[in-house]
């Protein structure tokens, strides 16, 4: 792994024990202690994730705003200084290129948070775009230069409170740009637990002493520490829990958009507001919408049992094949096998007993409700 790119947390991954995998060309912890604990950890109190690996696109410029709404499927020309928003960026053929938050920094500049593994394609989409549209932006790509930490968890709010009383009164998709010290911080409420938290952007060479002033009422690695630090694993299975897709799993190239269940993050009528933009791949979704639909959904399965189901594992309906996992997990806060999968439409609806082969054997599935979790 001696290739591999070092977020500014590196060092003390180490310090705490973490075991380190390479993830999308990174040195990454998978987790520092069990997984089942580490999960635990976050649903009762808290926890702290280094997501620095996760790109960070400034799009700035007069016609920053057009370019944006040109990539991204949800409109942001209404979106106010200090919001962001979770949008879909799709290739011609409707499929999705990635998931990422837009934030609107200022009337002219812009902020997109995107998978680590789709950042190279994306930068390169980004510039086609600008490009086509011969339009006046700069793209700067920021990944290397920031780091960025999430902070996740039902105590995690009180204890930023104490930090900064701002901070701490954020409604749920604002942010801010905060001062501590002489570093600044841009500090979002968002998250992928399924948890309350924030989500912290600042410059790579000062992370040390942010960290420090951030952790200063839960040192990481003290074992009555509020706050532990927790690894890639246990956050993959928190967001199963909590109903999120994964670039990946639920979400790839040649996942029709629609299907997804993210209605919410496409607005395919913004092409005619006053200020809106047709964005990359509008025209696979209005002849989607005149064919009735993507002929599969994104459901949520309960499984019979304790086994696991993995990704690409057949899922069926009265001996009928109907579709495939995509994620699945033991979930520790249900104590129940779950998963995610595609299937057709006509075995989608809630209550729906499905099949999934497990590979030695057969486990009843039960199609429910997303999300499996969600928090009091």
């Amino acid at each position: 792994m001696t290739d591999l790119l070092r977020t500014p947390l590196y060092d003390l991954h180490n310090d705490l024990g973490a075991t380190l995998v390479e993830f999308a060309g990174w040195h990454m912890p998978i987790r520092y202690r069990s997984i089942r604990e580490e999960h635990q950890q976050v649903r009762a109190s808290g926890g702290l994730f280094d997501v620095s690996h996760m790109g960070r696109v400034k799009i700035l410029g007069r016609q920053a705003r057009r370019l944006v709404e040109r990539l991204c499927t949800r409109r942001v020309s209404d979106m106010q200084q200090g919001q962001c928003r979770y949008s879909l960026v799709l290739n011609e053929r409707g499929g999705i290129k990635d998931d990422v938050l837009v934030y609107r920094l200022d009337e002219d500049e812009f902020l997109l948070v995107v998978n680590a593994s789709n950042r190279a394609k994306l930068l390169e989409h980004f510039e086609t775009v600008r490009a086509a549209g011969d339009l006046t932006v700069s793209i700067e790509d920021q990944t290397i230069t920031t780091s960025m930490v999430a902070i996740q968890g039902p105590k995690v709010m009180d204890l930023v409170s104490k930090v900064s009383a701002e901070v701490g009164e954020l409604k749920r998709y604002r942010f801010a740009v905060k001062n501590l010290m002489i570093t600044k911080l841009t500090v979002s409420r968002t998250g992928y637990t399924g948890e309350d938290g924030v989500e912290v952007i600042l410059p790579a060479g000062s992370t040390g002493l942010a960290m420090k002033l951030l952790m200063k009422d839960s040192p990481l690695g003290e074992p009555d520490s509020p706050i532990q630090a927790i690894g890639l694993a246990a956050r993959d299975t928190l967001r199963l829990e909590a109903g999120m897709a994964l670039y990946g799993n639920e979400l790839t190239e040649e996942t029709p958009a629609l299907s997804t269940g993210l209605g919410f993050a496409i607005n395919p009528d913004k092409a005619d507001d006053e200020r809106g933009e047709p964005f990359v791949g509008l025209g696979a979704i209005h002849a989607s919408e005149k064919n009735g639909g993507p002929q599969r959904r994104l459901v949520g399965l309960r499984l019979e049992g304790t086994r696991t189901a993995r990704p690409h594992m057949p899922v069926a309906n009265g001996g009928q094949h109907v579709g495939q996992i995509t994620s699945g997990c033991l979930s520790p806060t249900l104590d129940a096998s779950i998963a995610m999968a595609y299937v057709d439409r006509d075995s989608s609806e809630t209550g729906t007993q499905l099949e999934v082969d497990l590979g030695r054997a057969r486990a009843a599935a039960e199609v429910v409700i997303l999300p499996f979790y969600k928090r009091r």
